[in-house]
């Protein structure tokens, strides 16, 4: 009698464990949809943040006509996203895509790298232009910027609440196709 006794208070016991695990799981899951929302709406106001003045970058560095923030597009079945486009026909010719970064890495130069590789793809209208690729971003090391530098892409960082270009005037960005 008192293992059965035993046995049946050790199968309650367990069933509350699983409950208990159960709930655990899904206030994880909970937390994880939650921290992705807060990673996605700074990600959103990091962009709106910088939208300003790249626009007057683009404008006054870089002679874009046309700035658009946010834009989508889907070809065939693929999806691209870009945080800024601007562009100029005529004279000047060039398209610039701008990714917009809270904390640059590494993986987000790759990002910077992809995009610009299958711009052609999804912008085949562009394809005339001279095309660079500027990241903007609130905070990166050191070696980010250099590695930014390196692989060809302007670097601006967020300074008095103003993205101010950290390329110099000599930087010789690299093309992306285009004449």
């Amino acid at each position: 009698k008192e293992t059965n006794a035993g046995i049946r208070e050790l199968r309650a016991s367990q069933r509350e464990t699983d409950r208990q695990m159960k709930e655990t799981d899904l206030q994880i899951k909970e937390l994880g949809r939650q921290i992705g929302g807060l990673g996605r709406k700074f990600g959103g106001f990091t962009e709106g943040m910088a939208y300003p003045s790249m626009k007057r970058l683009l404008r006054k560095r870089f002679h874009m006509e046309t700035i658009t923030p946010r834009v989508e597009i889907s070809r065939n079945g693929k999806h691209m996203e870009l945080d800024v486009l601007g562009y100029s026909n005529g004279k000047g010719n060039q398209v610039v895509v701008v990714e917009v970064k809270s904390r640059l890495t590494p993986e987000g130069i790759d990002q910077m790298e992809q995009t610009m590789t299958r711009f052609d793809e999804f912008f085949p209208e562009h394809r005339d232009k001279r095309r660079f690729g500027m990241i903007a971003a609130v905070d990166f090391s050191p070696n980010v910027e250099f590695q930014t530098q390196r692989r060809g892409f302007y670097l601006a960082r967020i300074q008095d609440e103003l993205f101010v270009l950290r390329s110099p005037e000599s930087f010789q960005p690299r093309y992306f196709g285009g004449v």
